[in-house]
Formats: C-alpha cells, sequence, structure tokens
C-alpha cells in the first residue's frame, strides 16, 4: 500500500505566521517523500487566523481545515486532527515554524520498522527560562514513562495513523505521545533536527504548563498505564 502522509498543523492565534506556514509546506509537498497534504486545527483562535485559514484552503487543494466553537488547547487540536486523519501517516508541526517542514523528509527515512518518529531539538533557540524547564520537564517524564526520549515535546512528529487514532484524548497527551504508542507496544525513535526562533506572533507557555502541569499529568499517566488494555482483532465478518 502507498503510504501517504497528513500534517496535523494546530493553530491558536497565529495570524502572522500563516502565509508562512502555507509557502512552507507548500515547498515541502513539492518535495516529501510521499504525497502529503495539510490540515489545519483552528483552536478557537481570537484573532484573523480563520479567515487566513479558509483562503489559504480556498487556494491550495492540500489544505484543508477543522474550527472549533472555543479554545479548548493544544491536546484536543491534535486529537482532533488524529481523529479526522485518513492517510495511513500523521504528521505534526506547530504553526510557528520554528521546526523545518523539510526535516519531515528525515523522520520518513527513519520510519522503516517505527510506528511513531519524532524530532530531537539538539540546538534549541529558545530562552533560558523556556529551554531550562523544557529540559527539567522532559527528565521528569522520562522517569515517569521510560520513554527514553529526550525531547517529547519536538513539534514535528510522524506515527502511523492506526496508533495515532488509539490514542485516548486527556489533556497534556501531546507530552506523552511517545509513551502513548510504547503503552501499544509499538516502537519509537527520536533523531535530531533543526530548529529556529520564532519569527512572528506571541508564544504561549509559562513555568506552569511547562514545568508544573506536566507534573501533575505524570501522575494521570501512571494510572492509565496500569487501565490501560491492547487488543487485537484476528478476524471478523
Amino acid at each position: 500500500m502507498l503510504e501517504e502522509l497528513t500534517v496535523i498543523v494546530p493553530v491558536y492565534n497565529e495570524e502572522e505566521n500563516l502565509k508562512r506556514v502555507e509557502k512552507e509546506l507548500s515547498e515541502y509537498i513539492k518535495i516529501a517523500h510521499v504525497p502529503t497534504k495539510v490540515l489545519f486545527v483552528n483552536d478557537g483562535s481570537k484573532d484573523n487566523s480563520q479567515k487566513i485559514i479558509e483562503d489559504i484552503c480556498a487556494a491550495n487543494t492540500n489544505f484543508n481545515f477543522i474550527n472549533f466553537e472555543k479554545n479548548y488547547g493544544l491536546s484536543a487540536a491534535i486529537k482532533a486532527g488524529f481523529d479526522h486523519v485518513t492517510t495511513s501517516l500523521t504528521g505534526y508541526i506547530d504553526s510557528d515554524l520554528q521546526t523545518d517542514p523539510m526535516d519531515f523528509n528525515t523522520l520518513l527515512d527513519n520510519l522503516d520498522g517505527v510506528d511513531l518518529v519524532t524530532g530531537y531539538r539538539n540546538n534549541r533557540k529558545d530562552s533560558f527560562v523556556k529551554n531550562a524547564s523544557s529540559i527539567i520537564a522532559n527528565g521528569i517524564r522520562r522517569t515517569f514513562t521510560d520513554d527514553e526520549m529526550d525531547d517529547t515535546g519536538c513539534p514535528l512528529k510522524i506515527i502511523r495513523t492506526e496508533y495515532a487514532k488509539r490514542i485516548p484524548m486527556f489533556k497534556g497527551l501531546h507530552r506523552f505521545l511517545p509513551a502513548m504508542i510504547l503503552l501499544q507496544q509499538g516502537k519509537i525513535k527520536q533523531v535530531p533536527i533543526k530548529h529556529y526562533p520564532r519569527m512572528a506572533g506571541t508564544p504561549n507557555f509559562g513555568v506552569w504548563n511547562r514545568l508544573l502541569g506536566p507534573l501533575l499529568d505524570c501522575f494521570a499517566y501512571l494510572w492509565m498505564k496500569h487501565k490501560y488494555i491492547n487488543y487485537k482483532v484476528v478476524a471478523k465478518g
């Protein structure tokens, strides 16, 4: 079966970035290793993001969108993307484009035999506070999940869609995607990718949502790990 990729792009008040997203993802689609399309998930933006998204999708047949009635958060946007993807592969990139869409080909080249490939920002271009809080949070998550991932929050991933669709909805799921694949007895891998400073827009982060919140999420993950059920259907009629 020919592999195809849908790239999910969560959006919240990113009107300054969206035309650049259109340009760079359009350029990637031209050289992508597999047929690729884009799915915007507008998470209740209060700016002009939805109008720009609609204009982009009207002008590009490979671009589509979902528009939430209000802001539900990044985890809900990613889960909605998973629920609506119809291709065999699901990608994810943030609309701030601090990661490079061209690196999706690097992830695709490392997908053989694994079910999730995530980027690893080994030379991050963020503030000291943001970097330090992420390093601490990643260390805490590794202790709880034993996923051996150095950068689970990296906003550049490819997942086999059959695994993505089995991930349950919960707040903070975007921080545990590799761990959720492991719960399904899937295989995961990380590869180094490029990282850039934010060019426009305002980042939505703080000590709470990068450190204290993720710590509480880890306890929810432990509960889920003990309750999680795997099953495989061998026949149906």
